[in-house]
């Protein structure tokens, strides 16, 4: 997708990064406005308004191929030239229009300008909605001789065509494509309610610190006192905010039940078998690799249960329950200027060879981040891909401690791997998908985490970072399988015909926490209603792919590490790749098939590996 959301820590400092709580360093004048230089994108905003406009005017031109698909193979090529040259200016409108009201979210006429390029991208839409449905008329065969007659459909539409054949079965006609479009706003409702329930109708409580310091639990609260550093207090922002979830769990249980419910309607009107074979078609994923992931999680879970252990004595904790989990394990005092995290990320990269280490090199270099936090700016952390003729963009809101050092490697990973993909392929097949996306950013946070383990001096550094490894692969791989599982019984109890409810939702989820965390780690009934916290879950079986990416991520890194160019020329082919090829395919290239059970056993063995190394630390 164009925007990626991170892990709950990055959520965590995103939502804290207001004026307040700015360190000093991001509080300096020359640092309180955007440093990229979108100008690139557009000179300026009458620049960016005509290009709109003149793209506007261009989308009635779609419908004059109406009829028309199965005349020739010229005419179906002029077709989709014009639809993808379309495509692209809408997709440059957009991504200037969305960095500049990320710039500042309080700016008003930037906000008009996003909705504005929205509705070019609803137009398109629209204008667009009858061509599948005529192109699968034309029939599997005469789209293959369409393709070897010509060199534009061979080159750049080859790809797209093979898979709109693919997917035939579950294409309908043209007026039933009209109504399910028509049908994704309202389909999206549930989300936005729940949303809504979350950002401002709960009242949220306040509770009293240690410190005497009051605190109101809504979600920034929460995420920013939920590694407080007395117990106590750990405790009572757990048991407050879940029991606050908990007053609204019908509510919360409707909403997701809708949800739920709109997915299988989907599947059903598409001719699905299930709303997880719906939701896993659009990139060709076999369901083995959602069913096989959950199942070598499970297996896993020795190693987790241990580590929870591990974490219970670094911390000196009689013993331990769910409200321990966010604490660091070991603090690290040492902080990174900018300067620091580029020239330590640049090093840690080096295993990936000349060209990579020549294009981040110069691409750090250049105007292409805006990375302090600063009043009215977006929160989070994102990479763009830009305009496919232009190069990505990337929103920071960095830390000058390992996390923000930790991020800027992992955006710059994602920046990487579009600047490859694009140089290697034509703009039609250089998008490639969330199943692969979080490959490139993971692994260059490995890199870095084995380079800092590597020159670290002390026994405190050495468990920190060990402890940042084991971190990241409970945070990534165990809790989101443990969604993706959630996600995987809900909707099976639901096509079964149960009856869902909120309380329902908590049972469920709360047997998970149980297992996933195992008979040492305490749990308080009212923890069971995190799942309504969970906003992935609006985006049904999304959340899967974070566990799958950081299983791929560590593959690919432990072969370059033991390995030479041939392992680092491999792993750079799938970023070569783009979305030439469903991202099952492509990995299957490079060696890795996502379907068995191999990528999950190796990111497990690893973590073992990791646990033995801390544990030897400690004596």
């Amino acid at each position: 997708m164009t925007e990626l959301t991170r892990r709950e820590a990055l959520a965590a400092a995103a939502l804290t990064s207001l004026v307040a709580a700015m360190p000093a360093w991001a509080q300096d004048a020359a640092r309180d406005k955007a440093l990229w230089d979108l100008t690139e994108i557009y000179p300026n905003d009458a620049a960016w308004d005509e290009a709109r406009k003149a793209t506007l005017a261009r989308i009635p031109e779609i419908a004059k191929y109406k009829g028309r698909l199965g005349e020739s193979a010229d005419v179906l090529a002029e077709a989709l030239v014009l639809q993808s040259d379309l495509g692209k200016t809408i997709a440059r409108v957009y991504v200037y229009a969305s960095l500049k009201g990320d710039e500042d979210v309080r700016v008003s006429s930037y906000q008009e300008k996003g909705s504005q390029a929205g509705d070019l991208y609803t137009a398109f839409g629209e204008a667009s909605a009858w061509f599948s449905p005529e192109l699968l008329t034309l029939g599997a065969d005469k789209i293959n001789a369409f393709v070897a007659a010509n060199a534009t459909l061979k080159t750049r539409f080859d790809f797209a065509l093979a898979n709109v054949i693919r997917e035939a079965e579950h294409t309908l006609n043209a007026d039933a494509e009209r109504v399910l479009a028509l049908a994704g706003n309202p389909l999206q409702a549930p989300g936005d309610v729940s949303g809504q329930l979350r950002s401002s109708d709960i009242p949220w409580p306040t509770v009293k610190l240690s410190t005497g310091k009051e605190v109101r639990l809504d979600s920034q609260g929460y995420t920013a006192n939920r590694d407080a550093p007395n117990r106590d207090d750990r405790k009572l922002v757990f048991d407050s905010f879940w029991t606050a979830h908990g007053k609204f769990q019908n509510s919360f249980g409707a909403t997701y039940n809708a949800k739920v419910q709109g997915d299988i309607f989907y599947a059903k009107a598409r001719k699905y078998p299930s709303s997880l074979a719906s939701a896993l078609s659009g990139n060709n994923i076999p369901e083995a690799v959602y069913r096989t992931l959950v199942a070598e999680a499970n297996a896993g879970l020795p190693q987790l249960h241990r580590y929870f252990e591990l974490r219970r004595r670094i911390l000196k904790l009689p013993d331990i329950g769910y409200w321990d989990i966010y604490p660091p394990l070991v603090a690290l005092d040492k902080p990174f200027t900018l300067d620091q995290m580029r020239t330590t990320t640049l090093a840690a990269v080096m295993p990936l060879g000349p060209d990579y280490q020549a294009r981040i090199a110069k691409a750090t270099a250049a105007k292409w981040m805006d990375p302090w936090p600063r009043q009215g700016k977006r929160p989070g952390a994102y990479m763009n891909p830009g305009a496919y003729d232009v190069h990505p963009y990337l929103l920071l809101n960095l830390s000058e401690k390992y996390d923000g050092l930790s991020t800027y490697a992992h955006e710059w990973g994602h920046a990487l791997h579009s600047l490859l993909a694009n140089s290697s392929q034509v703009y039609e097949k250089a998008d490639y998908p969330i199943f692969l996306a979080e490959i490139a950013s993971t692994l260059n946070e490995d890199l870095l985490a084995a380079y800092m383990l590597k020159n670290a001096k002390t026994k405190e550094e050495k468990l920190f970072y060990l402890g940042m490894q084991m971190e990241n692969i409970r945070g990534t791989f165990f809790r989101q399988t443990m969604f993706a599982e959630f996600e995987l019984k809900a909707h099976d109890l639901a096509e079964a015909g149960e009856g869902l409810s909120g309380k329902k939702f908590t049972e469920v989820y709360f047997d998970l926490l149980k297992r996933y965390h195992g008979p040492n780690v305490k749990m308080e009934d009212a923890y069971g209603n995190e799942w309504a916290y969970i906003p992935h879950f609006y985006n049904s079986f999304y959340v899967y792919q974070y566990a799958t990416c950081i299983s791929a991520a560590g593959f690919f890194a432990r072969a370059i590490l033991k390995g030479g160019p041939k392992e680092r020329d491999n792993y750079l082919s799938v970023l070569k790749a783009g979305g030439s090829d469903y991202p099952v395919e492509i990995l299957k290239r490079a060696g890795l098939d996502m379907t068995t059970p191999a990528p999950y056993q190796a990111l497990i063995a690893n973590f073992k590996d990791t646990l033995d190394q801390a544990e030897a630390l400690l004596g």
